[in-house]
């Protein structure tokens, strides 16, 4: 069975974060070049010789502007078979760009993406020489997610790192809280539409099962600032939950959830609450209504049942 690719995944990260997977990956060339003033993708192709020549399944290069006046062209490769990854292919790409882009700072870079230990490394760098002559060095920056240790990036407040830190290696017992950290940095560090994107991508590499979703959510929605998170992990267990029936369940499977979410983030914050907020909170069915009030749940400083309910 061939291995499905999810290289065209690593290529839209890379589109909606170009700033973002420079500062992770090459930082040198904010230290050097300074702010990024311009952002372009140019072809993602290298020109063929003969038409008759096969396409080089080689990928993105991203032209930088800096502050300085500099140019980078970074040009990313993503390997998640290191089988089919040529570092003679790559010289052809690279030496193509310096002639397309001469004004330009020429950066190859391979990304290896796949979770497995290598009994044999690919090859690094190209090097003819006679004596104390050289007349050709390559090399490119290697990166391989799964030498990373997904613990070591915690604390790195980048949406790039956080999207990947399931491609990264941790031990068996660290599994949640890897998932969490996913969750939780992309949560807060990119927009909510991106946010949506990418939480696709990380359930999709760790694959997360229904039970790890419900821990996850039991865990992050004790926290005031990722309630609204928690909310979302329900509905997505709820509707992934009842696929097979009919869009009604699936309906009153999310109002429920979020009457619940709501009782739960008020007594956590206050303590046990009356029946009468229960029964009020009970007696709503529409799920637009059910999110203004978990907002206002998160909010609010007391509960007074005649203002609580008031949404404008």
């Amino acid at each position: 069975m061939t291995k499905k690719s999810h290289d065209h995944n690593f290529k839209n990260l890379f589109l909606d974060f170009p700033k973002e997977a420079l500062e992770w990956f090459f930082p040198q060339a904010l230290q050097n070049f300074g702010k990024v003033r311009k952002v372009e993708f140019v072809r993602q192709e290298p020109k063929k010789r003969n038409l008759s020549d096969p396409g080089l399944a080689l990928d993105m290069p991203i032209l930088f502007s800096f502050e300085n006046q500099k140019l980078l062209l970074w040009l990313v490769e993503f390997q998640e078979d290191k089988a089919k990854f040529s570092i003679y292919k790559l010289l052809r790409y690279t030496t193509d760009l310096m002639e397309s882009h001469p004004n330009a700072l020429v950066i190859p870079t391979v990304l290896f993406t796949d979770r497995t230990k290598w009994r044999k490394d690919v090859m690094r760098k190209l090097e003819t020489k006679l004596k104390n002559q050289l007349f050709l060095h390559f090399e490119y920056l290697f990166y391989k997610l799964f030498d990373l240790n997904a613990r070591d990036y915690y604390n790195v407040n980048n949406p790039v790192v956080k999207i990947l830190l399931p491609k990264m290696a941790y031990k068996k017992d660290e599994r949640a809280e890897v998932i969490r950290q996913a969750y939780v940095g992309l949560f807060q560090l990119a927009s909510i539409g991106l946010f949506y994107k990418y939480v696709d991508f990380i359930d999709a590499y760790a694959e997360i099962n229904e039970q790890e979703q419900k821990t996850l959510y039991q865990e992050i929605i004790q926290h005031k600032e990722t309630v609204m998170l928690a909310q979302y992990i329900r509905e997505k267990g709820m509707q992934q939950g009842m696929q097979q029936g009919i869009q009604q369940g699936i309906r009153q499977g999310i109002v429920q959830a979020a009457r619940e979410d709501i009782i739960e983030v008020l007594e956590l914050r206050f303590g046990k609450i009356s029946p009468a907020i229960i029964d009020r909170i009970n007696q709503i069915n529409d799920p637009s209504k059910l999110k203004k009030l978990l907002k206002k749940a998160v909010q609010v400083e007391k509960i007074d049942i005649s203002d609580f309910f008031q949404l404008s």
